[in-house]
């Protein structure tokens, strides 16, 4: 074995009650203390950025192709589209789609018992695939297609729900504005389902319906389409699909455009990326932490066994040799430090992921609970990256060392 681990041990892992031991517990709470922190933060800030894009992308897909129009706002009346096989076409056969859904909508107002409220109807029909949304679903089911014109049901949001005192299998009067018609026109719809994303833009926005509806009210073709919604089969490529339609083998004709929801909804999206600027903030804080206590406590460590230092310089001891038993034992303390800040970390994480019991405001959040997701190879960076800041930085401190004299030192009180 080592000499210099060897004596390191001994004194890491001795009984003896000194000044020291309360420092080093100390030190190590405060490491654990850091690495704890930084593997929750990284759970929360992973299960924000997961959850929130997640219902995002659910509601409205990854990329939304539509009409070009420059000027048009993005969340506005769809302008019509005929729907194009060789458009569908190509989105199916682009590398990383897996669904292409056609969907339009055109602003309403849903009244009853004489309280209004405007919303955004979205049209959708037979093809759609629900799965994607049902956890949104609160009460009742979705609408359905089988009538021969068009489906008389819609899905209508809580806040909306609220604030109409609308329930499940009510009837409502919903009314378009029609310029073709130069009025409004207007319709009886059974409320069969309530639905909550928890995004306050979409639930006070959006109610779900019947594509067939929208064209008989914008006397549009039976082939006509406000738009396409496509899903990918991994949301981080979002933006290399989206360049494919552009830049790739099989190009978008001139009449339609791509955008990523990402760009629709930019806010929500800016604001999950800050979590990135919180979650760097709380690692360079906690790393400040965990160095400052570990070279504080080494430095204490040095001084209390100085005439031991001295007294292994006079038997030949080399500086270096005597710097690793110093080094050896704050990579002791440190190796605990990380240890019990994986357990507790860790801990947490796993006891929010299953129970969810730090609650928030869906409101501002989004989310009604703290998403935790935890990426194991991020817990295990963690670890070994603070275990090797940890070591490079107490190289410095252990120099004093090479300052103390034999003589002084084995006289050293």
């Amino acid at each position: 074995m080592n000499v210099s681990s060897f004596i390191a041990k001994r004194v890491a892992f001795n009984s003896q009650r000194s000044f020291s031991r309360f420092i080093i517990r100390i030190a190590t709470a405060a490491t654990a203390l850091s690495v704890a922190a930084m593997i929750i933060t990284l759970a929360f800030v992973n299960g924000f950025q997961q959850a929130v894009s997640q219902k995002v992308f659910a509601f409205w897909g990854h990329i939304r192709v539509q009409q070009y129009e420059p000027d048009k706002s993005l969340n506005a009346e769809d302008t019509p589209l005929k729907h194009n096989d060789t458009v569908l076409q190509i989105l199916r056969t682009t590398p990383g789609v897996k669904q292409v859904q056609p969907f339009a909508t055109k602003s309403a107002v849903l009244e009853k018992n004489k309280e209004i409220e405007g919303v955004l109807f979205k049209g959708i029909d037979d093809t759609y695939d629900f799965n994607s949304i049902r956890p949104f679903l609160v009460a009742g089911s979705w609408p359905t297609f089988n009538d021969t014109f068009y489906s008389r049901e819609i899905a209508v949001s809580r806040p909306v729900a609220d604030e109409l005192l609308i329930n499940v299998n009510d009837s409502i009067n919903i009314y378009f504005i029609s310029p073709e018609t130069s009025g409004s026109s207007v319709r009886r719809l059974k409320v069969t389902g309530i639905f909550k994303t928890g995004i306050e833009e979409f639930d006070k926005t959006y109610a779900i319906g019947d594509i067939r509806l929208l064209r008989r009210i914008n006397n549009w073709r039976n082939n006509e389409i406000g738009g396409y919604e496509v899903f990918l089969n991994d949301y981080k490529r979002i933006d290399s699909v989206n360049n494919l339609l552009y830049d790739g083998p099989h190009q978008l004709p001139g009449a339609w455009i791509s955008r990523s929801i990402r760009d629709i909804y930019p806010f929500i999206f800016d604001w999950l990326n800050i979590q990135d600027v919180n979650r760097n903030v709380i690692f360079i804080v906690m790393s400040i932490i965990a160095i400052i206590n570990l070279v504080t406590c080494l430095l204490i460590l040095v001084l209390e066994r100085t005439r031991m230092v001295g007294i292994l310089k006079a038997i030949g001891g080399t500086n270096w040799s005597i710097q690793k038993i110093f080094l050896y034992h704050a990579s002791i303390i440190s190796g605990k430090g990380i240890l019990y800040g994986l357990f507790f970390g860790v801990g947490i994480a796993l006891l929010e992921q299953y129970t969810g019991f730090i609650k928030l405001d869906e409101a501002a959040y989004y989310v009604s609970s703290a998403p935790v997701q935890i990426i194991w190879w991020q817990v295990l960076a963690v670890c070994i990256s603070t275990l090797v800041v940890c070591f490079l930085s107490l190289i410095l401190p252990t120099l004093f060392v090479r300052t103390i004299r034999p003589v002084k030192a084995i006289q050293f009180r």
